[in-house]
């Protein structure tokens, strides 16, 4: 799978359970989702994304968006 798919795969899986963990945990998991959020917003911007960078050390080959 490509760097770009795992990217966002990874941060669908995240929000989804951040806002689990806010409705059967605790409400203050929603700034969990907000932090992602945030982080999002900064890596359309500045094009750095800590998850690319594991990713790509872990082995996945350059998608797209993220090289």
């Amino acid at each position: 799978m490509a760097l770009d798919r795992l990217v966002m795969a990874f941060a669908g899986v995240m929000i989804l359970l951040s806002l689990a963990l806010t409705l059967w945990v605790s409400s203050y998991f929603m700034w969990f989702t907000a932090f992602i959020g945030v982080n999002m917003l900064q890596a359309a911007f500045t094009g750095f994304c800590p998850a690319a960078l594991i990713f790509k050390k872990l082995g996945a080959k350059a998608g797209c968006a993220f090289r």
